[in-house]
């Protein structure tokens, strides 16, 4: 680039902190602001400027990562986007509900300012590497303007149109999947320990031809030597994903009726004090310690 251009980042958990690395490295000016204290003295190191929420709204480019449709909702109210700057983009990378992306479609369009709504597939590491996919809806203007952020943020995004609820409904798609070979995994490898095999050889013998996906690959060794810490991705967003994809499924008038047990398998796994902290993986830790109900 040849002139640097500031971007604001609002919400630090580990994707948003995760982004907010990859742009100073690929750089990008960066403002940000959380809700919560944290510490950010490796940001500020880094020539990070922490700002109120106003003045992150003041910049071309706002990127958000909030936790669910509340705080997102909550933050970019109509009240708040009428002291944005006009014409300024806002590219949500959060995982929402397609109902709450069309709300927020509609706040921004009435206040001037654009939105994309851009979820995610990859976990914190896949931000740091450059290899985060990027799955973006809006206006198409929008995103090629934002092409100068995605191209420099992930290893590919797709653009699926301008309806805003489409791509959550992808990504709520792809985590569904996701979810369900968690378990799957968890499963196999429950049944194969019982049956006295090493589980890391049978996890080689599984992702050598049948399963080469990342799911897979990455999961499997995961769950194999129960490395859930730190977690990637937690628990209660592993549920609040499930709940999302019931509703949006509903909403469609679809049943998933497989939705109902990992809801189930979820919501025990959050009630575990053992397992509630961990990554949403360790969801496997039910079956291979026999702690279903």
């Amino acid at each position: 680039m040849s002139e640097k251009i500031r971007v604001s980042l609002v919400g630090l958990g580990s994707m948003g902190t995760a982004m907010a690395h990859r742009l100073l490295d690929q750089g990008f000016d960066l403002d940000f602001w959380n809700r919560s204290t944290k510490e950010v003295g490796d940001l500020l190191d880094k020539g990070a400027r922490k700002v109120e929420l106003d003045d992150a709204l003041q910049n071309d480019f706002v990127i958000s990562f909030l936790s669910n449709d509340g705080a997102a909702l909550d933050i970019f109210s109509d009240q708040r986007l009428e002291h944005a700057k006009t014409g300024a983009i806002h590219i949500n990378m959060s995982t929402l509900s397609p109902t709450a992306s069309e709300t927020l479609a509609a706040r921004h369009s009435g206040q001037g300012v654009g939105y994309i709504a851009a979820p995610v597939l990859g976990r914190p590491i896949a931000i740091t590497n450059g290899k985060l996919l990027i799955v973006a809806a809006g206006k198409a203007a929008d995103i090629e303007t934002a092409s100068v952020i995605f191209e420099k943020v992930s290893a590919q995004y797709w653009n699926v149109g301008e309806d805003h609820a489409k791509s959550n409904i992808v990504k709520l798609g792809v985590n569904y999947n996701l979810i369900h070979a968690l378990q799957a995994i968890g499963e196999s490898v429950a049944l194969v320990e019982s049956g006295g095999v090493d589980p890391n050889t049978f996890v080689e013998i599984l992702t050598h031809t049948a399963f080469t996906g990342a799911a897979y690959q990455g999961y499997g060794p995961m769950i194999v030597n129960r490395k859930y810490t730190p977690a990637g991705f937690s628990m209660e967003l592993a549920l609040k994903d499930v709940k999302l994809v019931e509703d949006a499924a509903a909403d469609l008038g679809l049943k998933l009726p497989v939705a109902t047990v990992l809801h189930s398998l979820f919501d025990q796994a959050l009630a575990d004090p053992e397992l509630r902290d961990l990554d949403w993986s360790a969801v496997a830790e039910l079956t291979r310690q026999k702690k279903i109900q």
